[in-house]
Parts: structure tokens; sequence; C-alpha cells
């Protein structure tokens, strides 16, 4: 038993000498000490031990078991500190290196304009408000006084979930929720993402954003309409810009009209991006129908108000002077990275 234990030593602790890993290392821990390992094996045998010498084995037994776990952990912590070194060599920083440019993103156009847009108008005294994407056919329509048979419902213009609940083809509905609110007066601008079934091509997409406006107060009238509009003009497309209304027909206003400036690009005297004309068509307006106001439980004899909407990818295309709607989606880099 004496010699069995003293091969069993020598042997183990020159395989461990000679390990080159920890993991290595640990496979033969396991051979030499673990439960199905040789001195395991060898403590199994002390039954067959006379009774005299058992205590004398034994402790030759856990002498070798002692030298053996020994070795193991001086030999871990060589390869430990080689592994490290290793390491450390192969993740070493040259401090002396120029340091890796980084590429910082920046507002995508239609949010520069959005965010324009919000600032003239909040300092004119608006809030801005949203309202949700999926909208009930009710507020999209028959509150803005669009009846079940005015083409607008036609299903060739109209995402429909059901016959009761639409993607929103407009940001008026959020206008109809905040008069069902019943707090005036009210000054509200509604910016936010719409759907309509159309072909995508340069200036039509089934998504895209408008900006919605909505005064309901005492004593509104056209005049403050047309003070409004010409003000925002001014100071999005320049202080020499004016404005132009044109009677037009839109269900839930009356009157309606929609509103042109003057060409930013030859202030008027007629270019390619007029068209020659000297005026620019930026958005539809109007006083707010009294039957809109009826239906949100505002008295028409005694509250009048004026809404207005404009594309966000309209003016952001005349803004920049684009001329494809779909460059603003494509992600196209070569493209972001002029604004």
């Amino acid at each position: 038993m004496k010699e069995k234990l003293q091969a069993i030593r020598q042997k183990a602790i020159e395989k461990i000498e000679a390990a080159e890993s920890l993991d290595i290392l640990n496979d033969l821990r396991v051979a030499y000490l673990g439960k199905k390992g040789e001195m395991t094996e060898v403590l199994k045998g002390m039954k067959d031990v006379a009774a005299a010498d058992r205590p004398a084995v034994g402790q030759l037994v856990n002498d070798a078991r002692k030298a053996i776990e020994e070795k193991i952990e001086a030999v871990k912590k060589t390869l430990e500190a080689k592994e490290l070194e290793r390491k450390l060599k192969d993740e070493v920083i040259d401090v002396t290196l120029p340091s890796k440019k980084l590429v910082i993103g920046h507002k995508h156009p239609n949010k520069v304009v959005l965010d324009e847009v919000e600032r003239i108008f909040t300092g004119m005294g608006y809030e801005v408000v949203e309202g949700p994407e999926i909208e009930y056919d009710y507020y999209n329509f028959e509150a803005l006084n669009i009846p079940a048979n005015h083409p607008a419902k036609d299903e060739q213009d109209t995402f429909y979930i059901n016959d009761k609940i639409v993607l929103r083809t407009q940001t008026s509905p959020v206008q109809v929720r905040e008069m069902e609110k019943g707090k005036l007066p009210i000054k509200i601008i509604a910016p936010g993402r719409v759907f309509r079934s159309d072909e995508v091509d340069a200036t039509h997409s089934p998504s895209f954003h408008q900006i919605e406006g909505l005064v309901v107060g005492k004593n509104i009238t056209f005049a403050d309409l047309k003070g409004t509009l010409a003000q925002f003009a001014k100071e999005f497309f320049g202080p020499e810009t004016k404005v132009k209304f044109r009677p037009h027909h839109f269900p839930f206003t009356e009157p309606s009209a929609e509103a042109d400036v003057t060409c930013f690009k030859c202030g008027g005297k007629g270019c390619r991006m007029c068209k020659g004309s000297g005026w620019i068509e930026i958005l539809g307006c109007g006083m707010v129908h009294p039957n809109v106001l009826k239906m949100c439980n505002i008295d028409p004899d005694e509250y009048t108000g004026f809404a207005f909407g404009v594309g966000l990818e309209r003016i952001t295309l005349l803004k920049y002077e684009i001329d494809d709607m779909r460059l603003l989606y494509e992600n196209d880099e070569r493209f972001l990275k002029q604004f």
C-alpha cells in the first residue's frame, strides 16, 4: 500500500507540474482528488488493511492527498499569473494612437422643421397636443361634419380596421377631442402622423405628417386667422413673406380657404419653384363650422374659432428645396448629412 501511494503521489505531481493550462490542471484535480479519483479509490481499499496498520496507512494517504493539493494550488497560481500576463499583452492600449472619430447623428429634416413650427406657435401662446393614430370613425369623420356618404370616407382614401375604427387621415380628431373637454378658450396645434391610401411617388405617401391648429373663443374672426398665418409665414419663410387666401371648401370649416405664400426663392417674381406664379400653396384653413362646434357641445352663437392644417413634409420640401418626398424616408446618409 505504501509503495502504491508513493507511486500515485509521484505520478500526480509530475503530471501537475507539466500542466500547461488551467483546464488541464482542473482535469488532473478530478482524476486524483475527485469522487472517482485515484486517491478516493485508495481510501476505499482501507478496509483490506490490517487494523493495526490502518493509522499509519491513513496518515500516508492524507500526506499524499495534501501534497497533491498543495502542488495543484502552486501550479494554479503560476498558470493564472501567466494567463494574466498574456491578457495584458494582448489587450495593451497604446495611448499615443489617435482616437477613433465619433460619428454623431443629428436631427432629421422633418424634426428640424417640426421643432421650428412648434417654437413659432408656442411663442404665440399655443399648446402642443397629441392624440391616437388609430381613431374612431366618429372622430375622424362624423364629428368633423363629414357624413357617412361623403367621398372622403371612400376606402380608396382611408385605411379601415373595421367599420368603426380607422387609421386617422388627419390630425383634426385631436381638435375634436380637445373641444369635447369643454375647457375654453382653446389655442392648440396638433402635430402627428396620418395615413391615406396613396401610391408612393415624389409627392405622395401612405404615411406622412400633418400639423393642425385650432383656436376657439369669443369674438374670433377670419382676421385673426389671417394675422396668425401671416405671422407664421414671416417667421418660417422670412420677414418679407406675404400671404394670399383663395376661397376653397372643407367640410369642417365655413368659410374655407387655401393659403399661399410669396415664393421665398424668387420673392414673388416667378421662378421654377413657384412655376412662374410667384406664389406657393402651403395649407388649408377656415372658420370652424358651426355644426362641428355643436357636436362638441359648444354654442356657435357664443363661440367661434378657426382651424388650419399644413403638411409637415410639404413645408420641409419647400424649405430645403427638395423635389422628392421619398428622399426623407430612404435613410440615405448622403442625403441626410446635408442637413
